[in-house]
């Protein structure tokens, strides 16, 4: 197998394998049974993923975990931002909603940060860069992004040692068949990835075509309007932009990044131009109940406000409301004097 895939120990360093794992009776069964499917999935992922396999290696590079982690997230997702699995982990990276919100990931109606290239990304580096901070060895970090710290500590106490053969043994069974299958399925990806030489792009140009951007939008504008500024088809900015739903910026903030490619920056400033909202002064506050089916935006309706008046008066970090809360709502003295009587 080393004539076959000499790039297996360039794989191996970067995930901390020591070189006879190669050896190993369970590897090389597993090679030899889901190569050709293997090969196969990495095409379809490369070809899904080549717009944002740039960026997604600018990142990890960046921030001091190899480069080789996209097997990791192509193994999760096959680089399909909006990818759903049967738990509900979503993303590029599988986030489950409560690690999204520790690695400060907006999850809400209209909007999801797990399917944002680099926010996801940034925040799968962070969860990585911890769990290397506790286990000290990169495959220890894969193995643990998959089933848990807990299960993996637990392994590595049961086994006596936290060598990747004995981890990976399949008649002791120290770490679930899963996570077993999830690490062979990472090296023997990476190592047909490296193998065929993954540069993203054939040189510098299409490297540069392929390139993206964040820019700054205001709340509430439709992506079919931001294409048409750009002269870009709707589906191909839709499909950078996943973690917006229904194809419209939502009401949240005052202001959102979006995902263009860079060869669209210049046209992008030279058409858009973001505009600052004049503040409104409310003279009067009002107090509602939060009742079954309400949103930030039928209560903002209701009282002939905007939204982020409503989320800035209450400090709420997004528009996810709490059954029977009570709201401070900022109203003029018209509506004021209309709710009195």
């Amino acid at each position: 197998m080393a004539d076959k895939y000499p790039s297996y120990t360039y794989v191996f360093h970067e995930f901390d394998v020591d070189e006879s794992y190669l050896y190993n009776e369970a590897f090389i069964s597993f090679v030899s049974k889901h190569e050709k499917k293997l090969r196969l999935f990495y095409r379809d992922s490369l070809l899904r993923g080549k717009e944002i396999l740039p960026t997604m290696q600018g990142l990890l590079v960046e921030d001091g975990v190899s480069d080789l982690f996209i097997y990791l997230s192509m193994v999760e997702s096959g680089f399909s931002t909006d990818a759903v699995s049967p738990k509900k982990a979503v993303g590029l990276w599988q986030f489950m909603p409560a690690t999204a919100k520790e690695y400060n990931l907006t999850v809400y109606h209209g909007y999801d940060e797990r399917c944002d290239t680099v926010s996801a990304t940034s925040a799968a580096i962070n969860y990585l860069n911890r769990l290397y901070k506790e286990f000290g060895k990169w495959y220890l970090s894969a193995m643990a992004y998959n089933c848990g710290e807990g299960c993996v500590s637990r392994a590595i106490k049961r086994a006596g040692t936290d060598d990747l053969s004995v981890l990976m043994n399949e008649d002791l069974k120290y770490l679930p068949r899963e996570t077993r299958q999830y690490m062979k399925k990472i090296l023997l990806l990476a190592m047909i990835g490296e193998n065929e030489t993954l540069d993203f792009g054939n040189g510098t140009d299409e490297k540069l075509e392929n390139a993206l951007i964040e820019v700054n939008v205001a709340a509430g504008i439709s992506l079919q309007k931001i294409a048409t500024l750009l002269k870009m088809k709707e589906e191909k900015l839709l499909s950078l932009n996943k973690s917006f739903k229904d194809g419209r910026v939502p009401q949240g903030r005052t202001t959102y990044k979006i995902t263009i490619p860079i060869e669209k920056v210049y046209a992008f400033y030279l058409r858009y131009q973001l505009q600052d909202k004049k503040k409104v002064f409310r003279s009067h506050m009002v107090s509602h109940t939060v009742a079954l089916g309400e949103t930030v935006e039928s209560i903002a309706k209701l009282y002939d406000v905007d939204t982020e008046e409503i989320i800035t008066s209450n400090h709420l970090k997004n528009d996810f409301l709490v059954l029977d809360s009570l709201l401070v709502i900022p109203v003029n003295k018209k509506t004021f004097d209309k709710i009195i009587k």
